[in-house]
């Protein structure tokens, strides 16, 4: 029986395999992410230079922020092409042919691809948990406050909606925990029996009153006199409690594995739909193995003869089957979402059955 060591070519080739794959990632994912960044910039940059005060100063802080949002996005299609880079040199230069000659499998010389994989796979996850999570959080945050001053607390939650009875109270940023919870941009809205809107009672920043919300400086809108006036400090929403508003709009890309399960507990023991949020949070481990299997689907790119004139047309297909992979993933999350696919099933049946296509297509190949 084989030892685990001869899964490996020799030391010298492992090397010379592995960082020529490892240089390719770096070269194609900085490609990516450098065009990605500037086509990003032409949109965006009006955007944040359009608030007052706002410099260059700004932009780069947007860049420091979005950034890690396309590293982590294209990382796996880096991999991707990557793997059909080299390989298809490899072939050309009839490198795979001199090493199946000298008794190599072609399992065996993708080993150092997987190899490296395996690390940008480990990398990946990490890089997701502590720097992605909280760079989505602060960026989303800030959007929200159309540029403005940058907020201090990274979880800040965006855009919330919740209703107090007939009535709704919305914000436009939530940051604090419990009693310490502070809304900014509020609205609430009195509506009548029949759920028409009444008043409207904006205010700039509301603390928890427990019970209810003191709306700080209100300007109150009557639509029946379209007259409005301002209020001295009012408690509105006594119905609504700090509770609410965490569990209110969780993102799960905002949040690493271990806050998203107090998320998912939480929003359960209140009875909430939670297949969405159980399917991403799955997402996040099957998410970054997608690495581990692009040079599998890759693989069609180095093997067969690359005077058949060929080559090209296998390249395509690695490239393809890859591309595949990602369409139905996002498919299969989609479907999760609606309820179509148990969210395990959502995450992993995509990497399972392309693991299972993958390997058909290299053993087909090899013979």
């Amino acid at each position: 029986m084989a030892s685990p060591i001869e899964f490996f070519p020799s030391r010298t080739l492992t090397k010379y395999l592995g960082k020529m794959f490892a240089v390719r990632i770096v070269a194609v994912l900085l490609m990516l992410v450098l065009i990605l960044q500037m086509l990003d910039l032409l949109g965006e940059s009006s955007k944040i230079l359009a608030h007052p005060g706002n410099s260059e100063a700004q932009i780069w802080t947007y860049i420091s922020l979005r950034m890690p949002q396309l590293v982590a996005r294209f990382l796996p299609y880096s991999v991707l092409l990557a793997t059909i880079l080299s390989l298809a040199t490899l072939n050309q230069n009839s490198e795979v042919i001199a090493m199946k000659a000298s008794g190599l499998s072609a399992h065996q010389v993708l080993a150092p691809l997987f190899l490296v994989a395996t690390l940008v796979t480990t990398t990946s996850f990490v890089f997701n948990e502590r720097v992605v999570t909280r760079a989505n959080a602060t960026l989303k945050a800030w959007q929200a406050a159309d540029y403005g001053p940058m907020p201090k607390d990274s979880a800040t939650r965006n855009n919330v909606f919740l209703r107090d009875g007939a009535n709704v109270l919305s914000a436009a940023t939530i940051t604090g925990e419990g009693k310490a919870t502070v809304m900014e941009r509020v609205t609430w809205y009195r509506r009548n029996a029949t759920g028409m809107i009444v008043v409207e009672i904006r205010s700039p920043r509301a603390t928890y009153a427990a019970p209810g919300w003191r709306l700080e400086a209100p300007v109150a809108f009557d639509v029946a006199s379209a007259e409005q006036r301002s209020l001295p400090p009012l408690v509105v929403a006594r119905e609504v409690t700090p509770l609410q508003l965490a569990i209110s709009n969780v993102d799960a890309d905002a949040e690493n594995v271990f806050r998203l399960s107090r998320s998912i507990k939480a929003l359960r023991e209140a009875g909430r739909r939670t297949s969405e949020l159980e399917g991403k949070w799955w997402h996040k481990f099957s998410g970054p193995l997608s690495a581990m299997l692009m040079p599998l689907l890759g693989a069609i790119a180095g093997f067969g003869l690359a005077r058949s004139g060929q080559l090209l047309i296998r390249s395509v297909i690695g490239m393809a089957l890859g591309f595949a992979y990602f369409v139905i993933d996002n498919a299969a999350l989609a479907m999760g979402n609606f309820g179509g696919y148990p969210p395990m099933v959502a995450a992993w049946a995509p990497f399972l059955l392309f693991l299972l296509i993958g390997e058909t297509v290299l053993i087909r190949t090899e013979e």
